[in-house]
């Protein structure tokens, strides 16, 4: 039994304070009551609080506690690209450490491919305490139906407490999987992660409602607790040669291969010279560049420093830059020693995805742009009069 939510009609007016405060328009007013689409409904209460009548009832069937005592330890999903492992992965692997003190538990690193063994001592290094290796040639190139068979497999094997994966492409399409072949909950594009001692549970937070909120979500009902973390918004932890770890080789046969796919080839795409997401400086335009034309000064700039170049949503809904470029809560997260932003008036949702940049150069016409307030440098004035005095005094000889 779900849950479900009613209006009791004997004590409803049709005030409508309910419709006011309904985020997602459910409620309709037909007769003097209420009306709820329970097909728009996400049984969030708020219109429950609202009710001065009490009119409105929510029903949460009772579940039954289960027993998760045989659930330990934190996974981390290993993700490579053409041999390297991603930086996400030893971000997570020093995240995984934090939480896994808090629970008593080990850290342990799923890693799978061909001709791996080599590089499960650099995930020790990085923080993992075990890594379960599977190392076959059908898993040297990622298929995300053959990783979810293989990953699902050893989950139900060696029942972890936790799982994270990088919310990339490849983790966003490998967890979804394995959440619905395991059964149990995943929250995905989290910002931020801690353990709830008293209870053992994940407290997993990620922007909501446009990123206008941050929301924290919970699994207590089910085990693994899952999770896939942006890039960039968790710290590696420094690489110790000396630590000592356990590898685990599963040997994997069956039918955990599915025929019907078969990888063809890997297209890279070219999107710049430097990485965004890797790029120590990033020099960034908005809506008040005014043109895509005018992204030539931005890439100017980007250039004259050794940066990469970013944009807002704005900016690349209007077409004037590809979505490679584009920096923000439906974007990339980025993390550079320096981050200048043009022309960029700093909505939550541009916010969220560089916020974490250790400096933050602001310039903006507007004085009163929310961009000022997470800046550690904030120029008032017109950028296509002080974006060109920044490049010509960069490109001074010194």
């Amino acid at each position: 039994m779900s849950d479900s939510i009613k209006v009791i009609v004997e004590k409803c007016i049709g005030c409508g304070l309910c419709i006011k405060v309904c985020p997602f328009s459910a409620i309709t007013i037909v007769n003097k009551k209420a009306i709820i689409d329970l097909a728009k409904c996400n049984l969030c209460g708020a219109c429950k609080d609202a009710c001065k009548f009490e009119a409105i009832t929510i029903f949460k069937p009772q579940i039954a506690k289960s027993d998760f005592s045989s659930y330990k330890d934190v996974w981390v999903f290993v993700e490579s690209e053409r041999g390297k492992i991603s930086g996400v992965s030893f971000e997570l692997l020093g995240k995984a450490k934090e939480l896994a003190h808090d629970l008593h538990s080990k850290v342990v690193a799923v890693f799978l491919g061909k001709n791996i063994k080599e590089k499960a001592q650099t995930l020790i290094s990085k923080g993992a305490d075990k890594v379960i290796l599977v190392d076959k040639p059908e898993l040297e190139n990622f298929i995300s139906e053959n990783y979810a068979n293989v990953i699902s497999h050893l989950i139900k094997k060696y029942k972890p407490e936790i799982f994270l994966a990088g919310a990339t492409t490849c983790g966003r399409s490998l967890v979804s999987r394995i959440a619905v072949t395991i059964y149990t909950g995943l929250t995905a594009d989290c910002t931020g992660l801690h353990i709830d001692r008293e209870k053992r549970l994940l407290v997993q937070t990620r922007p909501a409602f446009g990123g206008n909120i941050m929301a924290q979500i919970i699994t207590p009902n089910y085990r693994p607790q899952m999770s896939t973390v942006r890039h960039k918004v968790m710290q590696e932890q420094a690489e110790d040669a000396k630590r000592k770890g356990e590898i685990i080789e599963e040997v994997i046969d069956g039918p955990f291969i599915d025929a019907r796919i078969k990888f063809i080839e890997f297209i890279q795409e070219e999107i710049s010279k430097v990485n965004l997401s890797d790029a120590d400086i990033i020099v960034s335009g908005g809506r008040g560049i005014a043109d895509s034309k005018n992204f030539k000064l931005i890439e100017e700039l980007a250039q004259t420093l050794g940066g990469a170049v970013g944009a807002s949503r704005a900016t690349v809904d209007s077409g004037w830059i590809s979505y490679s470029h584009q920096v923000g809560q439906t974007g990339r997260t980025v993390a550079p020693k320096i981050y200048i932003a043009c022309g960029i008036s700093g909505q939550i949702q541009h916010l969220v995805g560089m916020q974490s940049s250790k400096i933050i150069v602001a310039i903006n016409k507007d004085p009163d742009a929310p961009i000022f307030k997470v800046a550690n440098y904030g120029i008032v004035g017109d950028l296509f009069s002080i974006v060109p005095l920044l490049i010509k005094k960069f490109k001074e000889p010194r």
